[in-house]
């Protein structure tokens, strides 16, 4: 097991994740053994945990279900577990490879994302540097292949807007590049919610742009944040 990290506001603005409810699948043979790669997206431990559990079930004439797993959007929260192979020859490289993987520029990296990985003795011992190898590069090879989604942490700004008028003002800002959260119909009016990053300076310029398209009949009402995927 790794250190625990003190819970702190989150500071972090996007990371990297796989789809949510989307599991990646991959296999890669060492010297006859054989080793399974899933990783999940998960953003609690019990998730991480439930993951472990559910392979242990599928592939339970398995000799080893090593993992590891990162949590939070400043990724405060790391575990990996040798489940049986020689201490810090599986979990620590697997955590390893989730940490170091190169992301877009201005993420923190990846986070809430677990991965396990199953193995099946092929008869030939690999030693403890060749199980280092085996499970970082299971690991690194399943991102290499699977897909992956920037997740920002985004101010929710609302726009009411006579019903008339929203189509049209909703069309312009998709064109023009922004975010549509939610579009919500009341009696009196439209609500738009547009996710803006989270500065002040975005925001001013998204207010100018809905005064311009709505001859200023409407304005930018700046709300709280949420991560979302995009």
């Amino acid at each position: 097991m790794l250190n625990d990290a003190d819970p702190v506001e989150s500071r972090a603005t996007s990371y990297v994740t796989l789809p949510l409810g989307r599991d990646f699948r991959s296999e890669l043979e060492v010297r006859r053994s054989r080793f399974i790669t899933v990783l999940r997206r998960t953003d609690t431990e019990d998730a991480a945990r439930a993951l472990v559990a559910e392979l242990r079930k599928e592939f339970h004439d398995a000799r080893h279900h090593c993992s590891a797993f990162v949590l939070g959007a400043d990724r405060s929260v790391q575990r990996s577990n040798d489940d049986g192979e020689p201490s810090g020859s599986a979990g620590m490289p697997m955590l390893d490879a989730l940490l170091k993987r190169e992301t877009e520029p201005g993420c923190t990296g990846l986070s809430d994302m677990t991965a396990v990985v199953v193995r099946y003795f092929g008869g030939i011992l690999l030693g403890t540097g060749g199980l280092v190898r085996a499970y970082s590069d299971s690991v690194s090879t399943a991102l290499d292949k699977a897909t992956l989604v920037r997740r920002q942490r985004l101010r929710l700004c609302s726009i009411t807007v006579a019903h008339a008028q929203a189509g049209r003002l909703e069309n312009d800002l998709r064109s023009s590049g922004y975010l549509l959260a939610q579009t919500r119909y009341e009696a009196a009016a439209t609500v738009l919610t547009l996710a803006l990053a989270d500065d002040p300076r975005t925001i001013s310029e998204a207010a100018d742009r809905v005064a311009t398209l709505t001859s200023g009949a409407a304005s930018v009402v700046a709300g709280g944040t949420e991560w979302i995927d995009g």
